[in-house]
């Protein structure tokens, strides 16, 4: 237990070492002192409820995934039964109630229709997504089912905090917390921006891009008065567009939605100099608006954003590259956010803010100070009863602690985590923890030296019997510690990081470096007695 050969002692001085030398970068910054730009500067990010910051709280609305399954639904039918040999004819299509029914042409072709639909009504899934019934011989009618739903409501909730999570990463900002609250909500707390506007700006826009065809049978009275013909739906243009105010007609079925892009950036049209958004498609989107170009040569079609039409060109030939050039009365910013909300995916529902606060920096500097004030008293009264307490072995179980605070900081930024107000509880705590350990071990070297054990048996006995309840309690306070992580949310976590990284940090500095220490100071003194 005391045998410490110079490649041990050797490794545990660098493990230290590194630790420690990760935490000076924040401790720099902590005193508004500039950190060497030839070093590595890893640095503990701090929280919302420490540095400030915007907290949004998103709500989906789960009728329009339905909606959106039953208009996919519709275009999948009619794609499988179109493309049938010989083709299978169908009408009177409709979507009321929230189901799918339509009309055979042939009663002939009842059978084969189902067969060529069942992959479509069983989905990929173990879930049961759709219900298909045949009534009056020859109406088919599919009802989405509520485990389908659920389940599409679930994988619409978790697709759209991915892309929240990719927009705000492409704002620059450093550990956001982006959580599901409930089935339809999403939390985004981002530490250090002072503005939600332009937070709720990126993340209130849906980004759902479609290209359709313009319905040039569309009567313009019509129009007016918001009637459609059959197969289109009216559209109104994007404020700020020549057209705003008015509406167009387009073609519900057969454009092309942008989920198959690649790549969005913001430019700028050679020829009028204004802000555009270049797009580019992969290879299966690409080949679909090659296609759809080709066969609509000098026909209108209407871009698409949100519901809002940006503006409505015609294909003047077909653009075979797989690229495309969006353009509607942008300004550089709103291009850029564009840009970044295409590239980061659409939201496959619309997501409303229904909670938002600004977390000024003068409370979380009003935290920190306290917090600090906190560590700083406790560890100072902990070292003051130790040292008081057991002498020389108080001192290595002070210089310990100070390690410990150290190396929790170093790790911490080394794995980039985010220092929260309950993870400086957790600091307090870890400190509890490891004079815990060291009060174990001097209490039971004590009890070995008033058994009449030798001074270097004592030692060792103690720290081998005093490790045994260590460890055990350790073990418990890390399970409890790694199920805060995974079922607990923001500062829940932040307090099991703080907590987890301080329990291997104690053992290692209360345990392991305190017993070098005495093993080197027995070692080159060989006391015959010691004050405990």
């Amino acid at each position: 237990m005391l045998d410490f050969p110079t490649w041990k002692k050797t490794w545990l001085w660098l493990i230290a070492a590194a630790a420690m030398f990760a935490a000076l970068p924040s401790l720099f910054a902590a005193i508004d002192q500039r950190w060497p730009d030839a070093l590595p500067d890893p640095t503990v990010n701090l929280g919302l409820d420490l540095a400030g910051g915007s907290h949004i709280l998103l709500e989906a609305e789960p009728a329009q995934v339905a909606a959106q399954r039953l208009e996919s639904m519709e275009e999948g039918v009619r794609t499988v039964l179109q493309n049938a040999e010989p083709r299978i004819r169908i009408g009177d299509v409709s979507t009321a109630d929230g189901r799918l029914s339509f009309m055979i042409d042939d009663a002939g072709d009842v059978d084969r229709a189902r067969e060529l639909l069942l992959p479509l009504v069983n989905g990929q899934g173990m879930v049961r997504e759709w219900d298909l019934t045949v009534v009056d011989e020859t109406r088919f009618v599919l009802t989405p089912t509520e485990s389908g739903l659920e389940q599409a409501v679930s994988d619409a909730m978790d697709s759209a905090t991915e892309v929240v999570r990719r927009r705000i990463d492409a704002l620059g900002t450093r550990e956001p917390t982006i959580i599901r609250q409930g089935d339809t909500r999403i939390v985004v707390q981002v530490p250090g921006l002072d503005d939600p506007d332009q937070l709720k700006e990126l993340l209130g826009q849906t980004a759902r891009l479609e290209f359709r065809m313009v319905d040039e049978t569309a009567l313009p009275t019509d129009v007016m008065q918001g009637i459609a013909p059959p197969g289109s739906e009216i559209f109104p243009y994007a404020e700020g567009s020549p057209q705003a105010g008015t509406s167009v007609a387009v073609r519900r079925l057969g454009g092309i939605r942008g989920d198959s892009l690649t790549g969005a950036q913001q430019s700028f049209d050679p020829q009028t100099n204004e802000p555009v958004v270049n797009i580019q498609f992969d290879q299966q989107g690409g080949a679909r608006f090659a296609k759809l170009s080709t066969e609509n040569v000098d026909k209108a079609f209407a871009i698409i954003l949100d519901e809002e039409v940006l503006s409505t060109p015609a294909f003047r030939e077909p653009i075979l590259g797989g690229s495309a050039q969006i353009s509607g009365s942008f300004t550089t910013e709103s291009a850029n956010n564009l840009a970044i909300s295409l590239r980061s995916g659409a939201l496959p529902v619309d997501l409303a803010v229904i909670e938002e606060r600004t977390v000024g920096p003068d409370l979380g500097a009003d935290s920190i100070r306290r917090g600090l004030l906190a560590l700083i008293v406790g560890s100072v009264a902990v070292v003051a009863l130790m040292i008081a307490s057991y002498g020389r072995f108080g001192i290595y179980a002070s210089v310990a602690l100070v390690i410990n605070v150290l190396m929790i900081l170093g790790i911490m930024a080394a794995l980039n985590t985010t220092l929260t107000l309950p993870g400086i509880a957790g600091f307090v705590l870890t400190i509890g923890a490891a004079v815990d350990a060291n009060v174990l071990i001097n209490e039971r070297i004590r009890e070995e030296r008033k058994r009449g054990r030798r001074v270097v048996a004592a030692v060792e006995n103690g720290y081998k019997e005093a490790s045994r309840a260590i460890y055990d309690a350790n073990i418990t306070n890390l399970i409890a510690g790694v199920l805060l992580f995974l079922f607990g949310s923001g500062p829940i976590r932040g307090f099991a990081v703080v907590l987890v990284i301080g329990l291997f940090t104690s053992v290692f500095t209360a345990v392991t470096l305190t017993r070098m220490w005495v093993a080197g100071w027995l070692r080159k003194n060989r006391p015959s007695d010691i004050h405990l």
